[in-house]
């Protein structure tokens, strides 16, 4: 049933009268929820009149040069259904006036141009701001939210929350990786004198472990939702409309949800090629090999990369014969080689093969394994193994959202384009985390999951990171911050370095941890840090206060006169930034004029 409507001049804030300088609709025009109706002019800024209803405009009520205010109308309109919203459309449009926050620069045209489905039904949820996803961005996203007044609403479609990252992702492999270094320690130890026996390793104990953690964590974001009365809307999200998200359950019921802001925290997901036989249970990805199925004698990963490697580590402790297979030349791609070497050294020890510059061009599956055959220098014609991982990176899920139902520009590779205030081209819907770009780290999108909520509340924030740091929880751990020395080099900065070698720590020597290194990078000129480099024993740890001096513009004084405690390995990045000052007495490596 329709009616006719004046939609008049909301609240606009500070602004007594407006100029109207721009009429963006005319008799006839249809028109949707917060579509522009008119643009006014202040003295202080422009901003566009966004429509509170949808309907059909009867009869424009304002020329070019008119003044108006809070309460002048506007427009007459027939519409079919009133929203609540009218209010936060308008505070909304001060928001993007004022804020003058940059749009990305590599925003494609055609972003800006979005065709949005129209919702004309009836929702069964209404909210202020509704968050797809739950992992690490998502649920910060909906509790910074919560915390700043407003009404949330969380979608998740699995049952529990925590997203990749605490249920098949960082957490899990972490409490593995703990049980790795525990087990190669007490091996390590019968070269100090000490001798235990081999292990006696029970899979179902150990799961059981890792699940445990799990729940802990998972658990404890439920009591948080409940705390801060987020709604948890349990389902797959998908888009209807630029204000609207369709929620399937598992037993194929459906909700509406409409909102004023969504942040998406949609992810990523396992990269799976079509040539490699997942139907082939021995085949897995990271979230098979977290199950610990079963622990198999030879075992091949395909890719060098972080998450391959904290694999190996894992299942090298506990008996496998580790092969890693990497497309390219090295791994861990991203860290500069230095610090990555002293754990490929140690690797090359340790496992079956390494093999780089190679790849596998046939799965064969048969009754005693998987035989695999190989192209590249140095790899056999062929192996047989008893399970391979493929571990060879994530995509990211914007694509799986109906993100054009809203008009979001999602690109080819499935990223959504964000400003650095993490909106979208849709001005009021914000993206975060793996689904925006690299890096795919859960540090980058609880820092993004904040800035989104607060824009959304009306503040002045932006994503202005200096720096992301990285690490691979490897055995060795590897950590960087900042630029990297190949970086630097191919930017054509002058730089001054520092490598402090772990064989002559005091601490690392009595932990064995001497094949470790630390690495600083110094602005020439104005001895800022630019970026450092870890290898060895807890170096995720140690990073940090790398990360934090890079974050601040420290200098090179700022951290040689710095008094670190003693014997301790954070005392390496003192002794580091001495090397690349000329002042470090517990090496001898004077500086060069």
């Amino acid at each position: 049933m329709s009616n006719t409507i004046e939609v008049k001049v909301p609240d606009i804030g500070d602004f007594d009268k407006v100029e109207v300088i721009e009429l963006l609709v005319a008799p006839g025009d249809e028109v949707n929820i917060e579509d522009p109706l008119i643009t006014v002019e202040s003295d202080k800024a422009s901003m566009e009149i966004p429509s509170s209803d949808a309907g059909v405009v009867k009869s424009v009520l304002v020329k070019i040069g008119d003044e108006v205010s809070e309460g002048s109308v506007i427009v007459e309109m027939e519409v079919t259904a009133v929203s609540d919203s009218v209010e936060t459309a308008v505070e909304k449009a001060i928001e993007q006036e004022s804020s003058e926050a940059p749009q990305a620069a590599d925003t494609p045209a055609e972003a800006v141009q979005p065709i949005a489905a129209s919702f004309d039904g009836v929702a069964d949820i209404e909210t202020q701001v509704v968050v797809l996803g739950s992992g690490p961005g998502g649920y910060t996203a909906a509790f910074r939210a919560a915390d700043l007044g407003k009404q949330v609403v969380l979608i998740e479609k699995d049952d529990f929350l925590g997203g990749v990252c605490l249920n098949v992702g960082c957490i899990p492999s972490k409490a593995l990786l703990h049980v790795a270094e525990v087990l190669n320690e007490a091996r390590e130890f019968s070269k100090l004198g000490v001798s235990y026996q081999e292990p006696d390793i029970d899979t179902d104990k150990l799961r059981e472990h890792k699940n445990k953690v799990v729940g802990r964590l998972t658990g404890g974001l439920k009591q948080l939702a409940k705390q801060r009365k987020v709604q948890i809307v349990t389902g797959y999200g998908r888009f209807t409309s630029a204000n609207t998200i369709e929620v399937e359950a598992s037993d194929g019921s459906k909700k509406v949800v409409a909102f004023e802001h969504c942040i998406i925290a949609a992810g990523s997901s396992v990269t799976k090629l079509p040539f490699i036989p997942w139907e082939d249970e021995r085949v897995w990805d990271s979230t098979d090999a977290l199950e610990l199925k079963n622990i198999p004698k030879r075992f091949l990963i395909i890719g060098g990369g972080i998450i391959g490697l904290e694999m190996a580590t894992v299942y090298h402790a506990l008996g496998s014969k580790v092969t890693i297979i990497n497309l390219g030349p090295d791994l861990i791609a991203g860290a500069d080689r230095d610090i990555v070497k002293p754990l490929e050294r140690t690797l090359k020890k340790r496992y079956e093969n390494i093999f780089t510059n190679a790849k596998v061009t046939e799965f064969i599956p048969g009754k005693n394994g998987i035989t695999c055959k190989f192209e590249g220098k140095k790899t056999p014609e062929e192996d047989t193994f008893d399970n391979i991982l493929v571990a060879i990176g994530r995509t990211p899920n914007g694509k799986l959202i109906d993100a054009d139902k809203a008009g979001i520009f999602v690109d080819e590779y499935g990223f959504i384009t964000v400003d650095s205030q993490q909106r979208t081209n849709v001005d009021h819907i914000f993206a975060i985390g793996d689904v925006v770009g690299q890096p795919m780290l859960a540090h980058k999108a609880t820092h993004e999951a904040k800035i989104a909520a607060e824009v959304i509340d009306g503040q002045q924030r932006f994503f202005d990171a200096r720096t992301i740091p990285s690490v691979a929880y490897t055995e060795p751990e590897v950590a960087w911050c900042g630029q990297t020395e190949d970086e630097l080099k191919a930017a054509g900065i002058d730089y001054e370095k520092g490598i402090f070698p772990w064989a002559a720590s005091g601490r690392a020597l009595s932990v064995g941890a001497d094949v470790g290194m630390t690495k600083v990078l110094y602005d020439k000129e104005t001895h800022q840090m630019l970026g450092t480099g870890i290898v060895g024993k807890n170096a995720g740890e140690l990073i940090a206060e790398a990360a934090l001096a890079v974050e601040m513009g420290a200098e090179m004084e700022d951290i040689a006169l710095t008094i670190h405690p003693h014997p301790t390995l954070s005392e390496t990045l003192n002794f580091a930034t001495e090397v690349a000052e000329g002042s470090c007495t517990d090496i001898y490596a004077p500086k060069k004029n």
